[in-house]
Formats: C-alpha cells, sequence, structure tokens
C-alpha cells in the first residue's frame, strides 16, 4: 500500500528530472522544486530542457495527467528527494566537496516539514553528507526531532540514497538498476526502502547512510581506476608505435581480462569528480585513487600536445594557417552533457590558442556554452571533414562512427572511431618507436 500522498523532487536536472518522472509514471504525484524559473517554466509545458531520450514523451504524459508540476516554491510532500550538485569548493585550487547546495535545499525544504516526513539525499557526497545535512534541518526546525537526536523515534527520517544511472539510458535504469539505501537508522532506512519500492523493481539493499555515501564513492573509483590504466596504457602504445585500440582488442580476449578503452580524460558529474571526495577526506590511504585521478585529468595536455605538433607540421609545409576541428563537447556520447568534458576542456584551450583557427562539431547542442561563444562555429560534420586540415576526433557520437574517415586532414583520435584497427595516424604515433636492443643491452653476456 502507497502511504505517499506526493513526494517532492528538490532539484531538476539530469538526475531529479528523470527521477520525479519515473515517480510520476509509477502513479505518485510529485512536485518538482527548483530554483531555474526557465525550466520550471518548461517542465509545466510538458517539456524537457535536457536531452536523454524517451525523456520528452514519458514528461509529456505525467504532466498532462496533472502526476507532476515543477515550482520554485517549496511545499509540503511526505517524502522530499534531494539531488543538487555537489561540486568542488574552489575551483582550480583543490578538491574539497561544496555542500553549500545540499544545505540551500535543506533550508529550502525546512519550513514546509512535519512530523512524519522522509528527506532522502541522493546527490553525490563526502562521507559525514547526510548526517550534515539532518543537522542543518535540525538547527532550522528546532520543533522537530531528528535522528541524530531521537534515533529510532525520530520525527523526521533521514537517508541516503545515491543514483547510479547511466546518462542516456536514465529512464530504463531508474527502473532496473538495484538501490542501496542508507538510513540514519534502521526506521529510515525501512521507510525509504517502501519509498522506493513503489518505482524500483531491482533491489533495494538496506545499509547505514556513510556506507551507502562510500559506495557511491567507490562505485566510480573503480571506474576511473580502470580508466586510467586505459589511458596510461595509450600514453605507453603511443611511445611503443603499437595501435592501443588494436592492443587491447587483442588483451581483451584472454578469458579474465576487460580492459576498459581510453579517451581524451574523464568527464561527467560523477567518474571526475567522487574519487576527489575520497582522496579529500583520506588523503594518506587513498594512493591508487589519487594516481588515476592525476593520470586521467592530464590526459587532456597529452592530447592538447598532439594537435600543436600537427599545427607546427602542417606550418612547416607552408599556406594558410591550419583550420581544426573539434568532433564532440559532450563528456560521453549521444548526450548533451557537457560538465567536467575533457572535450569541452580541449576545445576551450585550442580556441585560446588559436583565435579564429578552430571550428566545432557537435551534434548535441545547438548553441555554443558560455566559454566559446563568440570564439568559434558549430559546423555539420560532413563541412568540417572537409574543410579542416586537422580533425581532432573527441567524443564517439554515432553520428561520427557512421561517417567515413577523413582522408584528406591529419586526424588525431582519440576514441579509436577512425583508426581503432588501423595503422596508427601519423599526428598520433611518434617518427619512430624506441629500439628493443637499448632495453636488453644489459642482458647480454660479456
Amino acid at each position: 500500500m502507497n502511504d505517499f500522498k506526493n513526494i517532492c523532487m528538490v532539484g531538476l536536472g539530469y538526475i531529479g528530472l528523470p527521477t520525479a518522472v519515473v515517480f510520476a509514471l509509477r502513479g505518485v504525484d510529485v512536485i518538482g522544486l527548483d530554483v531555474n524559473a526557465r525550466a520550471v517554466e518548461t517542465i509545466n509545458q510538458g517539456k524537457t530542457h535536457i536531452v536523454e531520450p524517451g525523456l520528452d514523451d514519458a514528461l509529456r504524459r505525467t504532466v498532462q495527467a496533472g502526476r507532476l508540476r515543477a515550482t520554485t516554491t517549496p511545499e509540503p510532500a511526505d517524502a522530499f528527494l534531494i539531488a543538487v550538485p555537489t561540486p568542488f569548493l574552489s575551483e582550480g585550487e583543490g578538491h574539497d566537496p561544496d555542500l553549500s547546495y545540499v544545505k540551500s535545499a535543506a533550508l529550502a525544504i525546512a519550513p514546509v516539514l512535519k512530523k512524519g516526513d522522509l528527506v532522502i539525499l541522493e546527490s553525490t557526497s563526502p562521507v559525514g553528507a547526510t548526517e550534515q545535512m539532518a543537522a542543518w534541518l535540525s538547527a532550522a526546525r528546532p520543533d522537530l526531532t531528528f535522528p541524530q537526536d531521537a534515533g529510532e523515534d525520530s520525527d523526521i527520517r533521514v537517508a541516503h540514497c545515491p543514483e547510479r544511472i547511466l546518462p542516456g539510458h536514465a529512464l530504463t535504469e531508474l527502473v532496473t538498476n538495484d538501490r542501496i539505501i542508507g538510513g540514519m537508522t534502521e526506521a529510515c532506512s525501512t521507510r525509504a526502502r517502501k519509498l522506493y519500492k513503489l518505482a524500483v523493481e531491482g533491489d533495494c539493499i538496506e545499509t547505514d547512510c556513510r556506507t551507502a555515501e562510500m559506495a557511491k564513492l567507490t562505485e566510480n573509483s573503480f571506474r576511473d581506476v580502470n580508466i586510467a590504466f586505459a589511458n596510461e596504457l595509450s600514453l605507453i602504445c603511443d611511445r611503443q608505435n603499437i595501435n592501443v585500440w588494436e592492443l587491447i582488442r587483442l588483451a581483451n580476449r584472454h578469458p579474465r581480462v576487460n580492459i576498459l578503452q581510453p579517451g581524451p580524460g574523464v568527464g561527467g558529474h560523477c567518474i571526475a569528480v567522487d574519487p576527489w571526495f575520497i582522496v579529500s577526506q583520506s588523503p594518506e590511504e587513498a594512493r591508487i585513487i589519487r594516481a588515476a585521478r592525476e593520470i586521467n585529468d592530464n590526459k587532456p595536455e597529452w592530447v592538447l600536445a598532439k594537435v600543436h605538433q600537427a599545427v607546427a607540421e602542417h606550418a612547416a609545409k607552408g599556406g594558410a594557417p591550419a583550420r581544426i576541428a573539434c568532433f564532440g563537447l559532450a563528456f560521453k556520447p549521444n548526450i548533451d552533457d557537457l560538465r567536467e568534458s575533457p572535450a569541452l576542456s580541449i576545445a576551450t584551450r585550442l580556441v585560446q590558442t588559436y583565435p579564429g583557427q578552430v571550428d566545432i562539431v557537435e551534434p548535441y547542442i545547438e548553441s555554443l556554452p558560455a566559454q566559446l561563444e563568440g570564439k568559434t562555429q558549430l559546423l555539420r560534420p560532413s563541412v568540417a571533414a572537409e574543410t579542416c586540415d586537422i580533425i581532432v576526433l573527441l567524443v564517439d557520437h554515432d553520428d561520427f562512427k557512421s561517417m567515413p574517415a577523413p582522408r584528406n586532414s591529419t586526424v588525431i583520435d582519440t576514441r579509436g572511431v577512425w583508426v581503432g584497427h588501423d595503422a596508427v595516424t601519423p599526428a598520433a604515433a611518434p617518427a619512430k618507436a624506441e629500439p628493443v636492443e637499448a632495453a636488453v643491452k644489459e642482458l647480454q653476456p660479456a
């Protein structure tokens, strides 16, 4: 039996909006709360402000059915799910987590809380964030009791349930994926599990809030470490004049080997950020996690060096300055999400270094982000392939996979789309590999 008359989704971005829609599709009345008035207006018109397959139709149906509406003003509800950003505290200066958005969300809903309500933090957070959120709520509502003070008998139940979906598959994975539910008490976990079972077909596994927080960080750190291995391998193969994608394809034929694919770095709101939360809290112990983050964060520098090399080689031939096309800005294929994208970072650096020489190809956006606006232009893939001297493939969108490899340009393929099983292009490999003889010279008999 559903004893949640309605729920409030706080934050209507890439996680919050699909989550709100999924609950609404399951017959739950959902209030969407966001500070972005334009996004709220768009949603109430039954339209989406983000790109996610299937979301447009699902949102339209739930809005028309009266199951979902958005607002900028907090309203009472039986449960509040918070999915707001948790970026770094000081961009460019460190990797400590910034919980100000979580605090703002907590203080926004505090006035409308009532006895029996459930508050769940879904934002990926450092260990202890859920307890901190509960402390902010308690300070704002001293008339109510919270788990840190009243334990199992608290007026308000508080839990952490991290999202674990893949952008581009959000609606499916929100339903089918298992969820880890970490309550501040057993009663909190039980209450939160009851809510999620209204929409989730996967298992809902109860634990404590700190373990749930660490679980999400661990999942993304595991992936980050494995991507770092692939990226480091690509650097080694570049020096040895080996096609890294062919090498990985062959190595993965071993029954217990599954090497991931290298790229220009790691982006997105999770993998590029979450491991630093572990490092920030345990700097002495998190040595492998830190090393992986540094490898992946430095991969864009390697890509830029390849472009600079190609530009210099073009200049040596004489003629007009090289035109450079960056294929892709998103952090992963077939979406419009630019958060923490290494492709966007690389393109921005190239535009700054070669003003007037760089074009952008990104089929999933209609206008350039602020840092590129007025400094470059969006081109169709076919036009860029025909007119640019250097092609830098940064995102493996299906649109790019379906087109033939450019033949009259220098190609720097960071995703293995066009050169994955062919000879490495001159722009992506050294002129000469180091001889093996030099490495084994000391092993020769006297």
